[in-house]
């Protein structure tokens, strides 16, 4: 099976990082922050700006690189390298009357690094990240739901 490429949106304001849940029908309680696969053809920045919109209806300028990790799922042989940009809101707000086309992102919303503490998320490291202004990278981290 050959590795997936994927971009995430670390995007914090007023000192909250936007977080999704990418799990229709309420199956997991699993948070991340925004993103998704990249298609080919199309620079890292350009997919990431696609997929924030998709989910969140937001217009995003892409900053640097802050993470690198990666996700795999030994039963299944799924092996994911996600590439984590900072990022900031160009325009949009987070509205409830949004919906993301591909009926993915059921829930958006900005938490503080306090309130991380109470929700399940991943990567581990996105606190740390999001809330810094380092770069990281987490090796094979296991996929869980």
């Amino acid at each position: 099976m050959p590795i997936r490429l994927a971009t995430r949106a670390i995007i914090v304001q007023e000192n909250r990082l936007l977080l999704v849940n990418a799990f229709p029908g309420g199956k997991s309680d699993l948070w991340c922050v925004p993103g998704g696969g990249a298609e080919a053809g199309a620079s890292l920045p350009d997919n990431l700006i696609r997929e924030v919109h998709e989910e969140t209806g937001l217009t995003i300028e892409v900053g640097t690189p802050c993470l690198i990790n990666e996700f795999h799922n030994p039963d299944d042989g799924f092996h994911q390298v996600d590439i984590f940009f900072r990022c900031s809101i160009k325009q949009g707000t987070i509205s409830d009357d949004w919906t993301d086309p591909e009926a993915v992102v059921t829930n958006r919303r900005f938490v503080t690094r306090e309130e991380m503490s109470a929700l399940r998320y991943k990567p581990d490291s996105l606190p740390h990240v999001a809330f810094s202004r380092g770069m990281g990278y987490d090796p094979l981290e296991r996929l869980i739901w």
